[in-house]
């Protein structure tokens, strides 16, 4: 996010499907299923709001595969 102060668009890719109890822990960012795995796409403010995405996920036992910026 190079120190900026607007809010970037991230898609982060997690193993596997997400039940419905998951998904409204994410409400705040879309869901989609692919093959195998779901994107979770959403504009977060800085970096920590995104490593707090991320620790929620690990926190539930979630792999993540990636997490790309989306322009």
């Amino acid at each position: 996010m190079k120190g900026s102060s607007c809010p970037s668009r991230y898609r982060v890719v997690v193993r596997g499907g997400l039940g419905l109890s998951f998904s409204s822990a994410f409400k705040e960012l879309e869901i989609a299923q692919h093959e195998g795995e779901t994107s979770l796409t959403g504009r977060f403010a800085d970096q920590a709001q995104l490593y707090g995405l991320l620790d929620r996920l690990r926190d539930l036992g979630i792999s993540i595969v990636s997490v790309n910026l989306v322009k």
